[in-house]
């Protein structure tokens, strides 16, 4: 966190040819609110000196007894003869040496005033995964974030249990739209319920994501930290961005229902299925959480899935963890990755929780895991946002400095450690395999099971043709996450394999879409 803060402010003092006082002013005048911890720095931070050295000198950074001194810069050259972080260090320290406790809150964003009660909320929703605003208690909100409606379906009536989206019509929805997709009432000309005229028979199903980071589309907007693209503008987003944990499912690939504002376009299974039905309005839910270690999905599906067997329509559920199960920060990350066998046992133990709780009818997509060597090949020599103004940060480095803070979002293939690469995307085929076996093998009463292998490379092929760049499918800042454009193309593939072999997932067209939205245009909204 000092690393990028401080080389934020230092690029700006460049940028802009002013002192550094004046570039953190400019930086506290573009993010909402006043960060006025961030001031106690300025006396601190010396052009000559890179942000590695000043953290270091801060005591913000620290090295424990025989750990490497981690650094995301090259070390600077001080002396003819003597050269690295250390001697930096030393002619810095003495300069600069400040007591930690006056920034003891600044390894924390939670000790921004700003943020602090928000930290409280989101602390809430990653414990239950649910929404934070929900006043009648059946998992949908009428609150964008904070696991609201950017995450599931918008809420219709939060003060009723009953009204929510996905459940089947009560009473056709004559009176008033249980099921929140925008269609109710009755037609005058026969006296027919609009909901049983237009979506009886229709077919009608939701979609759940069960997945990871890569699912909830975690995404960090690099114009944060590049001083050239920065203004006021740049950050209008962020409080937003917090309470969605820094994920934007609303745009993601396979709930995203809204023009993406974060580059690319939005193309989403959901947006699909509601094309070929419009009754499958709102009904959508994305149960992804950001973390970077193997993670049994079953245990949270109890209280995080909002399906009635009894009431509700089936489900098209994608179970999608592309990179948990082999990705870790840990130094002996091999013996750290999920096996086989406990692959086998999490996937089966969450499966047979589904067929207790989703409608007959339903259906589930295992995706394989993906072959991060992608991340690698494309990325290593090219400039992070954090190095584009001086050439000085590459990817590479970037990956070092996570690994070396232990902080790596996947040590196995964010290294230059080709062995290491290799026995990761190895690992990651053989648990690809246990989905593929399982979809095979395994029956179940309520849903029907299908396999697809995760189509990165189908999706750079067909990203090449459009005449992009690989490194365009990856999230700039991290450079691990599938970008918005990756995100969007992986739609269509997914969409046309599942036509060509599954067509009975999808459902069939409804006829009458053009006349319900004909009437109910104005009442659909999000």
């Amino acid at each position: 966190g000092c690393v990028l803060v401080v080389s934020v402010i230092e690029q700006l003092a460049q940028w802009h040819n002013s002192t550094v006082k004046a570039a953190m002013e400019r930086l506290c005048d573009y993010i909402p609110g006043r960060y006025k911890i961030m001031h106690h720095m300025s006396c601190c931070i010396d052009k000559e000196m890179n942000a590695d050295v000043v953290c270091h000198s801060l005591r913000l950074c620290k090295q424990d007894p025989g750990q490497p001194l981690c650094h995301l810069y090259s070390p600077p050259k001080r002396e003819k003869h003597s050269s690295g972080l250390f001697c930096a260090l030393v002619y810095a320290c003495p300069k600069h040496q400040i007591r930690s406790k006056s920034f003891m809150g600044f390894s924390s964003v939670c000790a921004f005033p700003l943020l602090a009660n928000l930290c409280e909320k989101i602390k809430y929703v990653l414990r239950n995964k649910l929404p934070f605003e929900d006043f009648d208690g059946d998992k949908f909100s009428t609150f964008p974030t904070l696991r609201g409606y950017h995450w599931r379906g918008r809420d219709c009536n939060d003060k009723n249990t009953t009204v929510y989206p996905g459940r089947r019509p009560g009473n056709w929805d004559a009176k008033s739209d249980s099921n929140c997709n925008g269609i109710w009432g009755v037609d005058p000309k026969d006296g027919i319920p609009y909901e049983e005229k237009f979506c009886k028979g229709a077919d009608s199903k939701g979609v759940v994501l069960l997945g990871d980071s890569a699912g909830a589309h975690f995404h960090i907007p690099p114009e944060w930290m590049t001083v050239t693209q920065m203004s006021a503008k740049s950050f209008a987003n962020l409080p937003m961005a917090f309470s969605d944990e820094l994920d934007w499912p609303q745009f993601s690939e396979i709930t995203g229902f809204l023009n993406s504002t974060i580059g690319g376009w939005t193309d989403s299974l959901y947006l699909r299925l509601r094309k070929r039905n419009r009754c499958n309005h709102r009904d959508l839910q994305n149960i992804s959480q950001n973390v970077y270690f193997p993670v049994n999905i079953a245990p949270y599906l109890s209280f995080s899935l909002a399906r009635n067997q009894l009431l509700d329509n089936p489900a098209i559920v994608i179970y999608a963890t592309i990179g948990n199960d082999v990705c870790n920060g840990e130094r002996d990350t091999l013996a750290h990755m999920t096996t086989p066998k406990e692959m086998l046992s999490n996937v089966v133990q969450a499966l047979r929780y589904l067929d207790s709780r989703l409608p007959n009818g339903s259906h589930v997509i295992l995706t394989g895991l993906v072959d991060g060597r992608f991340l690698w090949d494309n990325l290593h020599d090219r400039y992070h946002p954090l190095g584009q103004l001086n050439k000085d940060v590459t990817y590479s480095q970037l990956y070092s400095f996570l690994d070396c803070l232990q902080v790596s979002p996947c040590s196995g293939w964010l290294t230059p450690n080709e062995t290491l690469r290799n026995l990761t995307s190895e690992r990651a085929l053989q648990l690809s395999n246990v989905l593929k076996e399982i979809a095979r093998s395994e029956k179940f009463a309520n849903f029907d099971i299908f396999y697809m292998d995760f189509p990165l490379r189908r999706t750079a092929e067909e990203w090449r043709k459009m005449g992009g760049e690989p490194w365009q499918l990856i999230e700039p800042v991290d450079g691990f996450h599938p970008s918005q454009i990756a995100a969007a193309l992986g739609t269509g593939i997914t969409w046309q394999k599942a036509l060509q072999e599954w067509p009975q997932v999808l459902g069939k067209e409804n006829p009458f879409n053009d006349q319900i939205e004909a009437i109910f245009k104005d009442q659909g909204g999000y």
